[in-house]
C-alpha cells in the first residue's frame, strides 16, 4: 500500500505546517501485527518526511519519520507491511491519544507564561 496518496499528499499541502500545541492528525499508520502507531500531522513531499507523534515503539514522542522506510517495512512476525489506517477521521492529536491532554495543556500554560514575561521584557526595555 502506498501510504501517502494523493488525496492525503493534497491535504498536508492544505494545512502546511501546524505550530500549535494541539495539531491535526492527517494520516495515521499503524503496524497490523503488533505495537507500533505513527500520526502525521505534517508532511515534507520533497524528502519524504512526515512530522508527528509516534507510540508503541518503547517510548512514545514527537518526531520525524520517514514514509520511504515505513513502507520499506517488513513487521514480524508475519512480514506484514506497515498499514495506513483507511477508517480514521481528521481529528486533533489529543482526540487520537488522550493522554496528550496534560502534557499539551501544560505546553500551552506556558507558552502564555513565557509570552506574558516577553511583554513585560518589551515594556520594561520601552521605558
Amino acid at each position: 500500500m502506498k501510504l501517502i496518496s494523493s488525496e492525503i499528499q493534497k491535504r498536508f499541502r492544505e494545512i502546511g505546517r501546524q505550530d500549535v500545541p494541539n495539531p491535526i492528525v492527517v494520516a495515521k499508520f499503524f503496524n497490523p501485527c503488533g505495537p507500533g502507531t505513527w500520526y502525521a500531522t505534517e508532511y515534507d513531499e520533497t524528502n519524504q518526511i512526515c512530522f508527528g507523534y509516534v507510540t508503541g515503539l518503547g517510548y512514545d514522542e514527537w518526531g520525524d519519520f520517514s514514509i520511504k522506510e515505513l513502507e520499506a517495512l517488513k513487521c514480524p512476525p508475519l512480514g506484514l507491511p506497515i498499514e495506513r489506517d483507511l477508517y480514521t477521521s481528521e481529528r486533533t492529536i489529543t482526540q487520537h491519544c488522550p493522554e496528550l491532554k496534560e502534557e499539551i495543556e501544560r505546553r500551552q500554560e506556558l507558552r502564555a507564561i513565557e509570552f506574558q514575561q516577553k511583554q513585560t521584557r518589551d515594556q520594561e526595555l520601552d521605558r
